[in-house]
C-alpha cells in the first residue's frame, strides 16, 4: 500500500536531518542526503520506506564515524567499537570501516605511524610500550612491527628525552635518590635497564654540572 509524502521538515535541533510525514502524520526521519530525491506529493510503498531507512542507517553510521575521527586519529578497531557501542550492527560497523579505508580517511598503517611519531615527540616511551599501546588499540602485530621499523627509533635518545622533564623536577643532590626517582619513571615508560642506566648517568652529570654553574654565578 502506497502512502503520500505530505511534508518534509528540517529538524530544529539537527538541520542535517529531516522529518518525513506520510498521509499527514510523522513517519520517520532521514539525513538530508538520503532524502534529497524526495518531494511532497510523491507516493512510496513499504519497500521504498524500508530501503530509505536502511540507507539512512548507513549514512548515520558514516557520519557518526566521521565525527568520532574529527577529534584525533583512531585505529580501525576503535571506530568499529565506537559504532557498535552506539547500537549499530557489527556488519554495518565493519562496512563503515571499510568505506572509510577506501576513502583514505582511516587505516591502521597511517594510524600507527602517527601514534609513534606523536608519542616520540610529546610523551617519549620505549618500543615495547608503544607496541603494547597499539595492540590495545586493536592494531595487528605485523602493522605495528612495520611502523616501528619505519620509525627507526633510538631508544636511548627517547629515554633521555623522557627523563629530562622528570630530572628537572627532582630537586636532590643525592645520586641514589635521583637514580631511584628518575629510573622508576623511565621504567614505567617501558625502557629496559640497559637503556635506563647510561641515560641516568648522563642526566645526573648534566644536573650536577648545572648545579655547579649556578653556584659559580651566585
Amino acid at each position: 500500500m502506497e502512502k503520500e509524502i505530505t511534508a518534509i521538515r528540517a529538524q530544529k535541533r539537527n538541520p542535517a536531518r529531516v522529518n518525513i510525514y506520510l498521509d499527514g502524520e510523522y513517519a520517520f526521519a532521514l539525513a538530508r542526503i538520503s532524502a534529497a530525491w524526495l518531494t511532497v506529493g510523491l507516493k512510496i510503498d513499504e519497500k521504498a520506506i524500508e530501503r530509505l531507512r536502511s540507507q539512512d542507517e548507513v549514512e548515520q553510521a558514516y557520519q557518526k564515524a566521521l565525527h568520532y575521527l574529527s577529534f584525533r586519529p583512531r585505529s580501525e578497531q576503535e571506530v568499529f567499537n565506537s559504532l557498535t557501542a552506539k547500537g549499530f550492527s557489527e556488519t554495518l560497523a565493519q562496512t563503515t570501516v571499510m568505506r572509510l579505508k577506501d576513502e583514505r580517511l582511516l587505516g591502521d598503517e597511517r594510524f600507527s605511524h602517527t601514534w609513534i611519531e606523536n608519542r616520540s615527540t610529546f610523551r617519549p616511551r620505549s618500543q615495547r610500550m608503544l607496541r603494547y599501546e597499539l595492540l590495545q588499540k586493536g592494531v595487528n602485530e605485523d602493522t605495528i612491527q612495520q611502523a616501528l621499523a619505519d620509525a627507526d627509533i633510538d631508544e636511548e635518545e627517547l629515554a633521555y628525552k623522557a627523563g629530562l622533564s622528570k630530572a628537572s623536577k627532582v630537586n636532590t643532590s643525592d645520586w641514589l635518590t635521583f637514580r631511584s626517582k628518575v629510573g622508576s619513571f623511565l621504567a614505567r615508560r617501558g625502557f629496559p635497564y640497559a637503556v635506563i642506566e647510561p641515560v641516568l648517568k648522563r642526566l645526573w652529570q648534566e644536573s650536577d654540572a648545572q648545579s655547579e654553574l649556578q653556584k659559580e654565578n651566585e
